[in-house]
């Protein structure tokens, strides 16, 4: 590795082993066997475009630039590592930062439908987060639909001419917050209240998450912006090849 290489990985290492000295404990990725089987099966199904485009998009990045590699593999560790720590609701429920957002801002919504979905898979089966039956849900929500907020926010936001921080923080928050919107429609479309039916049920699930996840999208914007600016400390040149830094491209 060059030492502008060896420096990103110090800094993502550093960071790596700052996060996961926090207290977890258990995770809120829709679990294994929770959604019916079709349920499961509509889910997938709506992510496999996605999954395509994003497979297409990571290799022309690649292909044009070989040196988005450690930015990109970098994005999917953030994800791992921050949606693996878990705060535990008031509720009794659980809550999680998604980390999608960054992915989403610096190679576009469609790649970071890979790097969620590998982490997913990765967390159902060795740290039993989520689960393979759910995993086209788990996928929707954290992969897709969170990162396509992030991304029209941050592209919107720096054509209005705002602070390109300030942007990303926005992003990254609530980009967060709609993927548990997500996750609480999936949730109350699956298991509708008696009274009040789906609607009802959404309004409950979104209660339960609220408390615990408005804090934690500040959060995740804020560390979000924290990565940033490592980046363009260290890592300049990498950011103008992927068009991040157009200015310096």
């Amino acid at each position: 590795m060059t030492n502008k290489q060896k420096r990103i990985f110090g800094f993502a290492l550093a960071f790596a082993v700052l996060c996961a000295v926090a207290p977890v404990s258990n995770a809120m990725h829709i679990m294994e066997g929770y959604l019916p089987g079709s349920y499961c099966i509509a889910w997938g199904v709506i992510c496999i475009p996605f999954v395509v485009l994003g497979f297409f998009s990571i290799r022309k990045t690649l292909t044009e630039e070989r040196r988005a590699l450690t930015i990109l593999a970098m994005c999917g560790a953030f994800v791992f590592v921050i949606s693996s720590l878990k705060i535990p609701s008031v509720t009794g429920s659980c809550s999680h930062m998604t980390g999608t957002g960054l992915g989403a801002i610096l190679f576009g919504p469609c790649a970071t439908s890979i790097l969620g979905i590998i982490v997913l898979v990765f967390q159902a089966i060795l740290l039993a987060h989520g689960g393979l039956t759910t995993l086209g849900a788990n996928t929707f929500s954290m992969a897709i639909a969170g990162p396509l907020v992030s991304y029209g926010l941050y592209k919107g936001l720096s054509k209005a001419g705002i602070n390109r921080r300030i942007s990303v923080f926005i992003a990254a928050a609530v980009g967060d917050l709609f993927t548990y919107c997500v996750t609480s429609f999936q949730l109350a479309l699956a298991y509708p209240s008696a009274e009040g039916g789906v609607l009802a049920s959404l309004v409950k699930f979104l209660g339960i998450f609220a408390t615990t996840q408005l804090p934690l999208a500040i959060i995740e914007g804020i560390l979000s912006v924290i990565v940033i600016i490592g980046l363009e400390s260290f890592a300049k040149t990498e950011l103008a090849s992927i068009g991040f830094l157009k200015e310096e491209a």
